[in-house]
């Protein structure tokens, strides 16, 4: 039975995991941990983050990491500043195969699995973690009932472009409506 009091491991290397069976962990990362991650991804706080699953063998050059992420935390609405908050629940799975190498160049073809990464010497929890998060969170969080308002410009004397006027078909209701409309005055 594991002892409570003495802290889990955050890092597995590769070559010392069980060939056999799942090597289990839950990563909780503490109140500074936290804090470190929420700055480096913008975020206005970090309440929880648990990673709990498990690293398998998969043949002999083959693991694959399964697990549940779940995440509390607040980022900052993009047009109020507000605190959103951000509630995350998903299923995290990595596929490190030995002997797969980075490709290079500018013709990159993406896999069919995005899961897919070369085998580490490390498997870092934190890291892991840290990179699940990251890809979670919504990209433009936006407070209940923030709205972006229109700003208006243009230089004294010309008419000023607003959004409705930038739109490919704004015009066409009022051709429309001149069209259907016969011209009376030449008869």
């Amino acid at each position: 039975m594991t002892d409570p009091a003495q802290p889990r491991p955050t890092r597995f290397r590769t070559g010392g995991l069980s060939p056999r069976k799942p090597t289990r962990f839950d990563y909780a990362p503490d109140t500074a941990a936290r804090a470190a991650l929420a700055a480096s991804l913008g975020l206005l706080a970090l309440h929880r983050l648990q990673l709990t699953g498990e690293i398998q063998p998969k043949g002999r050059d083959e693991l694959l990491l399964t697990a549940r992420l779940n995440v509390q935390a607040d980022q900052a609405c993009v047009v109020t500043l507000a605190a959103v908050p951000a509630r995350i629940d998903e299923e995290v799975r990595r596929r490190y195969v030995a002997g797969l190498t980075d490709p290079l160049g500018d013709d990159v073809e993406m896999p069919e699995d995005d899961s897919v990464e070369p085998m580490p010497e490390v498997i870092d929890l934190a890291e892991v973690a840290a990179e699940a998060l990251a890809l979670a969170l919504p990209l433009y969080p936006r407070a209940p009932g923030a709205e972006l308002g229109e700003t208006v410009h243009a230089a004294a004397g010309v008419t000023p472009l607003t959004d409705t006027d930038l739109k490919p078909f704004a015009g066409l209701a009022a051709l429309a409506a001149k069209v259907a409309k016969p011209d009376t005055e030449g008869d």
